[in-house]
Formats: C-alpha cells, structure tokens, sequence
C-alpha cells in the first residue's frame, strides 16, 4: 500500500517538472497508472482480513464514497488552480499521507483460533492456480455485476454533460450541477454500508444481503436512466440521474464486498481482475454512444435502453450465480 501510494503520488508532483518531454511524460503517466493499479487491489485485501463480516459493507461504503468525493473536490478546485499546481497540491497530500500511513499503519497480529470464522479466513492455501479465478461461477457473477456497473457509471461520467447542453440547453454554470450526483452518491454509499450491515446484524445471510443490495445496485439505477431520458426538464433531470447514482452506491455493500466473501485470501488480485474487466465499458461507451445517437439521428433513448438492460441482465446473473462462501 505504501509503494502504490508514493508511486502515484511522486509521479503526480513531478508530472509539471517533465512536461516538456513527451517520453518522460508517458513514463510518469505509466508509473502513475502503476501505482493505481496496486492500490485498489492492496485495499481489497487488508479490508479481507482486517474487517470483520458485520462491519465489511460499511467498510467498503466508506471506501467508495471517499473516492468519489475525492473526484468531486479535485473537479471542483482544480478549475481554480494555475495547472501546475494541480498536481503540486494532490500529489503532496499523497505523500504526506505515506508518512502517515507509516506512522499510524500497524499490521494485524495472527488472532487465536476461535477468532478465526470472524475475521480472518478458514483456508490459507495460497498456492491457487490463475485458472481458478476465472473457473468459479461465484466470482464471474462478481465480475459481471461490476461490469455491469460500469456501463451505467461511465455514460454518466462520459456523456452526461454534453447531454445536458445539448438536450436540455444547459449552461456553462448549469453544468457544475453534474458534481451533485456524485456526492449524493458518496452519502449514499456510506448509508448502503451502515444499513447492510445491521441486516447481518438481524441474522440475515450475508448472501441475501449481498443479493439485495446488488440489486438495488444495479436494478435501481437502470429504471431512473430510463426515467431521466422521459424528462425535459433540466432540474428533473439532475434530481433522476442523482437517484440513479445514489442506488448505484448500494453496489459498494454488495458485489464489491463480495470479494471478501469468496475469496479472502486473494481478495486483491480477483478485485484486479473484476476492477480491468470492468473498465471495458470506459473503452467502449464512448463509440458505442456516438454511434447509437448518430444511428438513431440524435436521439439518446437507445443509449438510455441498453444501459438498462446491462444493468438488469447484471442483477439477473448475479442472483442466481453468487455466492457467499469462500470458493478460494
């Protein structure tokens, strides 16, 4: 964890430094990507073995949620920052939470046997072979529900400003409003976790609740993209693509606690191979889009209409395929 942050981080400060040089700036851009890609799977894993089963989906609410306020600030100063100083500023608050994290940071002793079913997992085979994580129809379920997320995340990301200004005749300063649905998604997420996990705490299976809060996840958000197409109204549609993405925050206290639940013990790498399956739609969401809109001589229902149906073949999967118990 400390390598993932320090890389990313000194590759953001020295980014302006090497500007100038093509060749240095992929390099940095590459260390960058680097230091991302470990870091989230890291997460995953301590969050395994550190958080115990009634305490996970909050866990991984707020882990969710601070990331997307964190895209939310950053999208909201950066724009009052010479550019330099982009990366000056949030490269150096990542350093200096390396050395926090050195000072702070205390690695779980080993507990004693009859801690074991609470935290940590009941097998430590660690010699699993890579076919395994594409063999199980508990993690492809895992997979296909982030997926599936994504598709829904990465139209709104890609294309919800340009839908608002050119459909709805949004303005330069009416286009700030794209900053509420993620922060309602960031609340949401938060809540998701605390309400998940007192439904552990009522003796309800975690499988059940990780079904639940999946489908809400995923089910949710495809109804109210649909709906936000139907409005003309530019208010009215902020308000339904806010709820899509407060629903889609249910997911953290589903298929992404899931992880920890199938395979604790190599949470991290099915999370790096579930997080790169899932960032198909970021590639192609975008031509796909164009496309459909072009195709359908600008009208976006087709667009709206497929990322439903992503959404709802995704609850569908994970229903009947997941599972809560450990596979690895």
């Amino acid at each position: 964890m400390t390598c993932a942050v320090f890389l990313w981080s000194l590759s953001t400060v020295i980014t302006p430094y090497i500007a100038s040089s093509l060749t240095l700036l992929i390099i940095c851009r590459m260390l960058l990507g680097l230091g991302e890609g470990i870091g989230l799977p890291t997460v995953f894993n301590i969050f395994a073995h550190a958080v115990p089963v009634e305490e996970r989906s909050r866990a991984f609410g707020y882990l969710v949620a601070s990331g997307t306020a964190g895209q939310t600030v950053a999208a909201l100063i950066c724009p009052h920052l010479p550019w330099p100083w982009m990366f000056y500023v949030f490269g150096s608050l990542g350093l200096i939470w390396v050395l926090l994290w050195l000072v702070v940071y205390v690695d779980i002793p080993n507990p004693g046997l009859e801690d074991l079913p609470l935290v940590f997992p009941k097998v430590t085979n660690v010699n699993v072979r890579w076919i395994e994580f594409i063999s199980h129809w508990s993690l492809w379920a895992i997979y296909i529900a982030h997926f599936a997320m994504n598709w829904t995340n990465y139209i709104i990301m890609q294309w919800l400003p340009t839908y608002l200004s050119r459909n709805l005749g949004a303005d330069q300063k009416d286009v700030s409003l794209t900053a509420l649905p993620y922060l309602i998604n960031s609340l949401c997420g938060i809540a998701s976790g605390h309400f998940a996990d007192s439904l552990v705490s009522r003796k309800w299976t975690v499988l059940s609740v990780r079904r639940l809060m999946t489908c809400i996840g995923l089910m949710g958000p495809g109804v109210f993209l649909l709906c936000f197409n139907a409005v003309n109204n530019l208010l009215a549609a902020v308000v339904f693509v806010s709820i899509s993405m407060g629903l889609c925050a249910c997911n953290s206290a589903g298929h992404l606690s899931n992880h920890a639940d199938v395979a604790p013990n190599h949470a991290g790498v099915t999370f790096a191979i579930s997080n790169t399956i899932a960032t198909i739609p970021g590639i192609l969401c975008g031509p796909v889009t164009a496309e459909l809109v072009t195709q359908s001589h600008g009208r976006w229902f087709p667009v709206f209409v497929l990322a439903g149906c992503v959404n709802f073949v995704g609850a569908v999967i994970y229903t009947s395929q997941s599972s809560a118990s450990q596979a690895l």
